[in-house]
């Protein structure tokens, strides 16, 4: 069996990925691969986790799992998601560090299934955008909670990201940046999902329904069944054009002030965000999926 986790970050796609699949669930179960809501195990996930301490799972603990997923048998490929599976939002940035605690968490979680070919999948995302992000979000923990008194660049992905390929032990790390998912949502659908380039999924347009003007997406759709692209590369250059003339700019921003954050910090987050993601794209061990 494949099991895949994924696991956020926290203010990425907030559960949009598995909604995108659920109209599938079907047709994707008679392939052999199982998307459950995530309403239905999440709590045995962590109660399992919690009561493993990082132990492997016994055989009857397996079934209660695949049990509470909706699986009487296991599947060809079974596909966890929840952000929480690395932290909770008040926890992204400790006294520790940036997201310190998330290789920790990489072997616990394949060792629920100790036997099964696991994967990790996430999003990362630009610690600039993260921050306001989860400010809007945790309306009970001030700013200066939520940074632990970190200083806004420690926000590193890199340091992170070699610390998560050591603890998967050659297990697939499968990583994309937030910032592209408008262009890259179908592929990464199928990394999820395992399906092959040229499967059909209903949710394929499910984060453009999102970001588009209605008649930018219906004149998307009319180009797309009149010019079928002959390649992902070759639709995300069609995509990209029709966002930049359809896009929606307040489904992309976010404007939340944050204490002591200028145009200057930003352009300096954003600037360190870039070069970790040039340098984790490169990592041994990490398949990147990127434009």
């Amino acid at each position: 069996m494949q099991v895949v986790f994924h696991l956020g970050a926290h203010c990425t796609d907030e559960d949009g990925l598995i909604r995108a699949l659920a109209p599938d669930r079907g047709r994707l179960n008679e392939a052999g691969i199982s998307v459950p809501d995530p309403a239905r195990y999440r709590m045995k996930l962590r109660d399992a986790l919690y009561t493993l301490k990082g132990a492997p799972a016994d055989g009857a603990l397996q079934q209660e799992i695949l049990t509470a997923a909706g699986r009487d048998t296991p599947p060809k490929r079974l596909v966890f998601s929840h952000e929480f599976f690395t932290c909770l939002p008040d926890r992204v940035v400790t006294r520790r560090g940036f997201y310190q605690m998330v290789p920790d968490k990489l072997g616990p979680l394949a060792n629920l299934f100790p036997e099964a070919q696991t994967e990790f999948h996430m999003a990362l995302i630009n610690p600039a955008v993260l921050m306001p992000a989860l400010v809007a979000r945790q309306r009970k923990s001030s700013y200066e909670e939520l940074i632990a008194g970190q200083e806004p660049r420690s926000m590193r992905w890199a340091p992170v990201v070699r610390r998560m390929v050591e603890a998967a032990e050659g297990r697939p790390l499968v990583l994309w940046c937030n910032e592209d998912m408008p262009l890259m949502w179908p592929e990464i659908l199928r990394s999820l999902t395992g399906l092959n380039e040229g499967a059909r999924l209903s949710g394929d347009e499910a984060l453009l329904e999102q970001i588009m003007e209605p008649e930018g997406l219906e004149r998307l759709r009319v180009y797309l069944r009149s010019h079928p692209p002959r390649s992902a590369a070759q639709r995300r250059k069609v995509v990209t054009a029709f966002l930049e003339k359809f896009s929606r700019p307040e489904a992309l921003e976010i404007d939340i002030p944050l204490p002591g954050w200028d145009a200057e910090l930003v352009a300096a987050m954003t600037a360190d965000y870039d070069a970790d993601i040039a340098e984790i794209a490169a990592m041994p061990g990490v398949r990147f999926i990127a434009p």
